[in-house]
């Protein structure tokens, strides 16, 4: 899951939501010595990795990737899954997105001195870029994966993917409709 469903699947306090995030962002010894709120919501990060990556119906939209996309399949079925969140997002939240995500980027100033200043860096752009609410349209998407290849260590255009979204929509929303039913349960569980 990318960081919308990170912070869907939040306790609502801005601590745990950013630590829900923040293992994307730095590495394990710069999250060493944070507030418990922060160290609860990387626990929940890590916790929603692990049943995702190892999930028979993600690794089935993992699957419809062919080279060179195989590669890269895990972190785009997660970017993918962002979109048909956001998309859909009427029929997972009572709270229209725009305000979900207007909430979440107005309470991260109250924390900012707390984390990693690499940390500060990607929330600022985010706001500023709106990347959260972004992710309801293809365009949003594909800007996504724009600037996610800038940030690989081999040039690749991971923008190229939108073909396989476009061709297998369909798959891909099914395999996602399926599956998040099955996270929001794991994680009410732990």
């Amino acid at each position: 899951m990318n960081w919308l469903a990170h912070l869907y699947l939040s306790e609502p306090e801005v601590e745990f939501r950013v630590g829900n995030l923040l293992p994307d962002w730095v590495g394990p010894w710069e999250m060493v010595g944070l507030p418990e709120g922060f160290q609860r919501g990387i626990a929940r990060h890590r916790r929603i990795d692990a049943f995702t990556d190892a999930h028979p119906l993600v690794r089935q939209s993992v699957r419809r990737f062919e080279k060179p996309f195989r590669r890269y399949g895990g972190v785009l079925t997660d970017i993918f899954y962002d979109h048909f969140l956001a998309a859909g997002w009427n029929v997972h939240s009572k709270e229209p997105l725009g305000e979900f995500v207007q909430g979440f980027y107005d309470s991260v100033e109250q924390v900012q001195r707390h984390i990693p200043a690499q940390a500060c860096t990607v929330l600022e752009h985010m706001r500023a870029g709106d990347w959260l609410c972004s992710y309801a349209t293809l365009s949003g998407i594909e800007m996504t994966l724009r600037r996610m290849s800038h940030r690989l260590r081999f040039p690749f255009d991971l923008a190229a993917a939108m073909a396989v979204l476009e061709e297998q929509y369909e798959g891909f929303r099914e395999d996602f409709e399926a599956f998040f039913p099955e996270m929001k349960a794991h994680v009410m569980e732990g």
